[in-house]
This record gives C-alpha cells, structure tokens and sequence, in this order.
C-alpha cells in the first residue's frame, strides 16, 4: 500500500533512517490516508531517543521530551516525532506514571487505543528485514486496523477493559471516532466502556469537552446515544439521561425529549452553535412536564428554564462566554412565535441579534422536523412566510442596529445635545422609532422627529 507524505516528513523518516534509526508516521494520518482524507498533521515515531533525534535536525522543540516527543520544524512546520516508548502504572485514569522508551515498535503500538489508530508507514526501501517482518515494510499493521476499517468497526487493541482503565477519556474517544467515522463499536470495547464509564469523573471537563464537540459537529451527532446508552452522560451530562427517559404524549411528538433531540441534531448544520443548541434547546422540558385532564404533556416555561439550564452546563463543561451566550439565546427563543408583521419581526430581530437569528430559523426547523407529521403543512409554511418577512427586511436595508442609524451622537451634540445620558436615550428613541418607520432613517427627519418630542 502506499501513502503520499509530504515531503517534510519523508526528508524526517530518510533522515531518522540514514543514521541507524527505525522511524514511521504513525496513528492518525496514517488512518486518514488509507481513508482518502487529508490529515490534519502528521506524527512520527522512532526508535531513537529524544536527543539523538535533536542532534540530527538544525531546529527543534522540546515539546514533551520527558515522555519522548521532540517537535522537529521543517519549513516553518512542526512534526511530533516520539520515541517508541512502554507506558507505566497508571494512576489517574488519563497519565501513565512513568514513560520507558523501547526499541520494538510493536511494544509502542500496541499501547495505542484503538486498532484503526495502531499502525504506522514508512515509505523507505525493505533493507535489513531479518527476523523482524515489520521493519521497513511500509504499512505495519499488527492489530488488524486495515480489517477493521473495512468493516467499520471500533475496536481497541488488545483488552478494552485494560486501555479504558488507561485512559477513561478513550471512552468519549471511541464514541467520537464512531460518529466522525460512521463505524459501529466493537462489542467487547462497547462493554467494557459500560463497566469503567464511572471513570470519566477523573477526566477535566475541558477534555470532555473537546470530544463533545468533535462529536456533535460529526456526520454522525445522534451517535451521542451510545453515550447514553453505555453510561457515560450519566457522569457529564446528567440532564441528558434524564430527557431521554422523558415521554411526550403530545401530538406534536413522537420521540422521548432526548431522542427528538437526538434527532434534531441531524437539520443542522455542522456548526458548534448550532448542534450545542439542539442538543440542548429542550433540556428543560423534564423539570416543566405537566400532564393535563385530557391526558396531553405540557411544558410550559421550558425555553426560559431551558436557557438557566444550558447556562449552568455549558459552564460546567467549560465552555466560553461567548459560545455560552449564543446558545443560550438560542434555546431561549427557539420556542417564540414569529411575527408576520414587518414592525415586529425588526424588533424581535434585534432582540436576538441580527447575527443570530438566521441561526434561529435553522434551529425552528431542525426543531420542527424532529417532530410528528402533525400539522408539518402548516408548521412549515409559517416558518417560509417568515423567511420570505425576513428576506425582504434584509434586501431593503433596514436600520437592525444603532450603529446603522442615520444619526449618531456626535451629530446630535452639533444640534445642541449635552453629553451624557439623555444622549442615549435619544439614540436608543430614534432606533425604535425606525424600527416601526425604516423609512425614516435619514438625518433629517429623525432630527426633526427628536425635535418634536420635546
């Protein structure tokens, strides 16, 4: 099999080579080229140490040197290059306690996660094979990740209970893989993650989060399930568990809460924004369920609950403020009835956000196809003749922010206006003003208008 390198890594492997050494791009790129994608960077291992790779390149960085990893710069690019190390003890869910380099690189890969993970490429010429097949053979895949990449399945090397108790973040990291990849887990490594899922509590919740958004952004967001299903949300996402064993006997439905969320995830695009919002825009509804006489769920209050809610575990997960601030608004108003009406559509634009609520259209229908057929007719045409409001507000160019108001404060000075903050309550007047007349945003008739308030 052969795998095009750039040409900065194969100057790195010759180089490693020519001095005695064994060296491969190994793991990811070497996964992603069988796959026919573009890695996003490229790692490589070796049988020498730490500084015998710095003797032999004019620039490195000791990037993680006291677990082998010398960052060599080529051309103004960075490749990891490792030493072929054995992980010790460890102690904490995610860090070996100690690091022993090796001379064997199937001792280093087999203490990779998963097999599609475990193989590593050279394109050097077979030299010395001797008893060691997999020296300088090009591709070395010892585990069978070849296999199981045509059989689209997540399967860790060797024993999962032993790679899971490792590093308990593999666990998300397997769920993760599945979605980006569309692969089913292997059912070994599916149960084994069901007995250590406890174990994500000794992970950060940065980390969580990192894999969270890998997958939800994925083609695959709805395999969020599997974390559910094998215990995992239980320990980061409580409230999740909890919608999805949450019905709705409502018409409008046909999924519990979690899986209409589930389902909503696919109507989206694959935006951070976007999928967090879904994901979350009906998380109240467990804490608002109130059944009526006749038998029918109700959720009244859920999207200001729900945006209390999102905020709470969005800073849980360490999420930043800015994205904390856009989803919750999002998930506040996803349930908001839009008007018709020119006037009010501009006002409960602005309350939005210009920048958000095309976002939110994206989020009524995505919210709207993950429901029953009921009333979808009716529901869809609502949504278009909005579409249709908006479009013309924005071809017309109307005045959505104070910045393009046709007057500012400065020119409001000029006409005899003291500083201060009477100068805002005049701007934030006009806007409103142009808000219900767009027509209106000129400055002389807004200055004439403000002169007519007095």
């Amino acid at each position: 099999m052969k795998i095009q390198m750039p040409e900065d890594v194969k100057y790195i492997l010759e180089k490693l080579n020519s001095a005695g050494y064994e060296a491969y791009a190994v793991g990811g790129c070497v996964r992603d080229s069988i796959l026919g994608r573009i890695p996003d960077d490229w790692d490589i291992t070796t049988s020498a140490k730490p500084e015998e790779t710095k003797a032999l390149f004019p620039r490195t960085i000791d990037t993680g040197i006291q677990h082998g990893t010398v960052t060599v710069m080529c051309n103004r690019v960075g490749y990891e290059v490792t030493t072929y190390r054995i992980d010790g003890e460890y102690e904490d869910s995610r860090h070996p306690k100690e690091v022993i380099f090796t001379a064997d690189l199937l001792e280093d890969l087999k203490r990779r996660d998963f097999t599609i993970n475990a193989m590593a490429y050279n394109h050097l010429e077979d030299e010395d094979n001797g008893d060691r097949t997999y020296k300088n053979v090009g591709l070395v895949d010892a585990f069978g990740g070849i296999e199981d990449i045509e059989n689209k399945i997540i399967r860790c090397v060797g024993n999962p209970i032993h790679r899971f108790e490792e590093d308990a973040l593999r666990m998300m990291r397997a769920v993760r893989f599945s979605a980006q990849l569309g692969y089913e887990i292997e059912e070994e490594t599916k149960n084994a993650i069901g007995v250590l899922s406890g174990n994500l509590a000794n992970i950060s919740a940065e980390r969580i989060q990192v894999e969270l958004v890998k997958l939800l952004i994925s083609n695959h967001p709805d395999y969020l399930r599997t974390a559910y299903e094998t215990g995992m949300t239980k320990v980061f996402f409580p409230e999740f568990d909890k919608a999805m064993e949450t019905k709705q006997n409502n018409p409008h439905h046909i999924y519990t809460v979690g899986e209409h969320m589930l389902q909503s995830l696919n109507y989206v695009r694959k935006d951070k924004v976007l999928r967090l919002t879904m994901v979350l825009h009906d998380i109240a509804k467990p804490e608002t369920l109130q059944t009526g006489e006749d038998g029918i769920d109700h959720f009244y209050g859920h999207p200001d609950q729900g945006e209390e809610m999102a905020k709470t575990i969005l800073k849980r997960l360490r999420f930043d403020n800015d994205t904390i601030g856009k989803v919750c608004k999002l998930v506040k108003f996803h349930d908001q009835k839009l008007s018709l009406k020119p006037e009010k559509l501009r006002k409960t634009i602005v309350k939005i956000g210009p920048e958000l609520f095309p976002l939110l259209l994206e989020v009524k229908e995505a919210d709207m196809l993950a429901q029953s057929m009921y009333k979808r007719e009716e529901k869809q045409k609502e949504l278009e003749d909005v579409r249709k409001v908006y479009q013309k507000i924005l071809e017309a160019g109307d005045c959505l922010a104070l910045k393009e108001l046709a007057v500012t404060g400065r020119d409001l000075i000029d006409a005899g206006m003291k500083p201060g903050k009477e100068l805002g309550v005049a701007l934030q007047k006009l806007f409103d003003y142009v808000l219900e007349y767009p027509q209106k945003n000129n400055k002389d008739e807004l200055l004439e208008f403000l002169q007519k308030q007095k």
